[in-house]
């Protein structure tokens, strides 16, 4: 594809000005002078258990010496001198193989393969970070002022964050030097220590990504369940829903015991999905936080109780670190501009509601609802 034709990947009306794309070309200029005769960029083979450790940890960090030893002369330049690359002469601007890209230095998660477009840049691009671990600052090198991007836990330079990508994607682009990145194919994820993001992937032919389940049950409030049954139902790889009660303490609730907070329990959506076409966190993000208002306390629209909380049921472990780290995102977004009041709680007793409830919209077109999908 050249680069006419990748362009055609962003939306005509968020095509780079003439003045962005001659700073462009001037930062290319200037990485070509500063890298090494050799085109293709070298990439470390560091694997995760000698990678060096993240601040947080607590543990001792590596002296400027010790980096250039574990790193490829590109890879500090970029990573600890703020440097960059040069485009359409990197490791991974035109890799599409499925996988995970982690901090060539510490090893934490930053994007996946999932969230990876050809933005005709000639770097990898990206609409989205997969975990909270980046940090923005801003940037006036170069006579203008940018967002620079830098892993949380290593401090390394990744690159720079726009606002002229997809707006189907989110309008986002995550402009990355691939000296900064490593990849971790997903047949690796699990050796090298990252197996809980192997089920968010697809691989060519629709074979789902190691340990990859086919069917998983996700619980969540967002006020009248009617509504929330209403479009959860209808998502692309959601196989089955139900409305009930849950997260309260009275036995064998009914409608009329969850008003008024007498029984503590939330009126929810027992969805059942298909983790090869729709991951959990996919569910949440793109779906369960646009649906409803999570800034309004005990309440949706004209409807108020703790019956109308929003609310995450986790089933396990591995789905409260993901409700976690989607809740951050989404508040760290600006989508919402309140804080988001989501309770994040494990999973209890589900009470089936009455026959009534169920698939209420569907029967009774026309009924109450106060949910709708956000446009972000």
């Amino acid at each position: 594809m050249n680069v006419n034709q990748s362009l055609q990947v962003v939306s005509p009306r968020r095509r780079w000005p003439l003045g962005l794309a001659v700073v462009a070309l001037l930062v290319s200029v200037m990485a070509l002078a500063q890298s090494s005769a050799r085109q293709e960029v070298p990439v470390s083979t560091t694997t995760s258990s000698n990678v060096i450790p993240p601040a947080a940890s607590g543990a001792a960090r590596p002296s400027a010496a010790e980096l250039k030893a574990r790193l490829t002369a590109e890879q500090f330049r970029v990573t600890q001198q703020n440097g960059t690359e040069p485009p359409f002469h990197n490791a991974y601007w035109d890799t599409h193989e499925p996988g995970l890209y982690v901090d060539v230095v510490s090893g934490e998660p930053l994007f996946s393969s999932t969230d990876k477009f050809d933005s005709g840049t000639g770097w990898p691009s990206f609409s989205r970070p997969v975990a909270p671990n980046l940090v923005e600052k801003k940037d006036g090198a170069l006579g203008m002022v940018r967002t620079e991007v830098r892993s949380k836990g290593a401090n390394s330079h990744l690159g720079h964050v726009f606002d002229d990508g997809p707006s189907r994607l989110g309008g986002l682009r995550y402009c990355i030097n691939s000296a900064s990145l490593r990849f971790i194919p997903v047949k690796d994820l699990g050796k090298e220590g990252y197996g809980e993001y192997a089920a968010t992937f697809v691989l060519p032919g629709g074979q789902a990504g190691p340990q990859a389940k086919d069917r998983e049950v996700a619980v969540l409030a967002g006020g009248c369940f009617w509504g929330m049954q209403d479009l959860l139902r209808k998502i692309p790889g959601v196989l089955e829903t139900e409305v009930g009660y849950t997260g309260g303490w009275l036995a064998n609730p009914r409608y009329d015991d969850t008003h008024d907070s007498k029984s503590g329990h939330a009126e929810a959506v027992r969805i059942v999905f298909d983790p090869r076409m729709l991951s959990y966190a996919d569910l949440l993000e793109k779906w369960f936080f646009r649906m409803h208002d999570p800034t309004t306390l005990n309440r949706q629209g004209n409807d108020r109780g703790t019956q109308y909380r929003s609310a995450i049921f986790f089933e396990d472990d591995a789905q409260r670190e993901v409700a976690e780290t989607v809740k951050a995102r989404v508040q760290a977004s600006g989508h919402w501009k309140g804080t988001i009041s989501t309770e994040i709680a494990k999973a209890s007793t589900w009470n089936k509601a009455e026959d009534y409830h169920q698939d209420y919209l569907e029967k009774h077109g026309g009924g109450y609802t106060c949910h709708f999908l956000r446009t972000w």
